[in-house]
């Protein structure tokens, strides 16, 4: 039996790749709110300060609407997809062109309540 999702929070159009992202969040999935927060503040890139905000976000959705302590609350699920791509580029010499991908994420938190053991 599944966890009961309690509160979801996404984000989308984040400016960062998904592919930095992604070792992030394996860092946090399916631990519960209290030590996915520690880890997120004590790691220093930016693919962590995105994801500590979109938590918050899915945390005060969870108290205020499911009123559930902060004690029971765990990660269910958490995902990044690919977002747009905003081409660009850069002339090079000789008549060139490098083309430049600026990557967008979708990410997606869902929350549940802990099962009493």
């Amino acid at each position: 039996m599944e966890n009961k999702i309690i509160a979801t929070a996404k984000l989308m159009k984040s400016k960062i790749s998904p592919k930095k992202l992604g070792p992030v969040v394996d860092l946090i999935k399916g631990k519960s709110l209290n030590e996915a927060k520690i880890a997120l503040k004590f790691d220093t890139t930016k693919a962590a300060s995105i994801l500590l905000k979109v938590l918050k976000s899915a945390e005060a959705n969870a108290i205020n609407n499911s009123k559930v302590a902060k004690e029971n609350i765990v990660i269910d699920q958490i995902w990044v997809g690919q977002g747009r791509n905003t081409k660009s580029g850069q002339f090079a010499g000789r008549g060139n062109f490098h083309p430049i991908l600026k990557r967008t994420s979708h990410i997606y938190v869902n929350l549940a309540e802990r099962k009493s053991k």
